[in-house]
């Protein structure tokens, strides 16, 4: 019955939850990407007040490591690790298109045809211009494609669209279907939180897939680039 602490800054809306096993206990959010790194901390403590327990009853945290915004990513990142060794914890880290991917699959279970044994789930998040950060899973979030920076044009998937039917999920879908279309794409637009990283995280726990808190980084995927300034 293992208590854990669930953040997720890496994209636009940042989120925080406290779950057990495979529920969900509380959740806060917060959809201004400007100020995750005041939110997180006041929110974490928030959790904690309303689940009436203490930081060190917690027994692991997990955070989504990437994928996605750089400062969001950082914010995210350095708060797990100085909880994990504030409170001697375990770290874990979750992919977060694993997460997209979890909320997309999530969002059709049950509801009709559109997600079956041989459906793909590719989450995207934006990386401006029409580059997105992508993955394609399967509907046991095992990677068919492994994450990628990758610029949209009509070619796009099209391997995989004639022999799967792929929902498109993520801050990126909006590029897709200017880029390409194909009766198999399925494009939705779901946000996601750190409520979806709840199995993932559990499942990590339960095998002892820990990070090492001294050398975990977030995946960024791509360098950082800045633009020199105008002289």
């Amino acid at each position: 019955m293992a208590l854990l602490l669930n953040i997720d800054t890496a994209t636009e809306h940042a989120s925080v939850c406290l779950s057990k096993d495979n529920l969900v206990l509380h959740e806060l959010h917060s959809p201004d990407q400007k100020n995750h790194a005041s939110f997180i901390q006041s929110a974490i403590n928030e959790l904690v007040r309303i689940a009436g327990i203490a930081l060190k009853d917690i027994d692991a945290i997990a955070v989504s490591a990437g994928p996605g915004s750089y400062t969001g990513l950082r914010v995210g990142m350095s708060t797990a690790k100085g909880l994990c060794y504030a409170l001697n914890k375990p770290l874990i880290l979750v992919n977060t298109l694993q997460v997209i991917a979890s909320s997309a699959i999530h969002y059709f279970t049950g509801k009709d045809e559109t997600l079956n044994a041989s459906t793909l789930i590719c989450p995207m998040i934006d990386a401006r211009r029409m580059e997105v950060f992508t993955a394609v899973y399967n509907k046991d979030l095992l990677e068919v494609v492994s994450p990628v920076a990758m610029i949209l044009d009509s070619t796009s998937f099209s391997t995989i669209l004639q022999q799967h039917k792929v929902i498109f999920c993520g801050s990126g879908v909006q590029k897709a279907p200017s880029a390409f279309t194909h009766e198999n794409a399925v494009f939705i637009t779901l946000q996601h939180s750190a409520k979806d990283m709840v199995i993932l995280a559990a499942n990590a726990y339960t095998v002892r897939h820990f990070a090492d808190i001294a050398y975990s980084e977030p995946f960024y995927l791509k360098e950082f680039f800045s633009p020199a300034p105008k002289a």
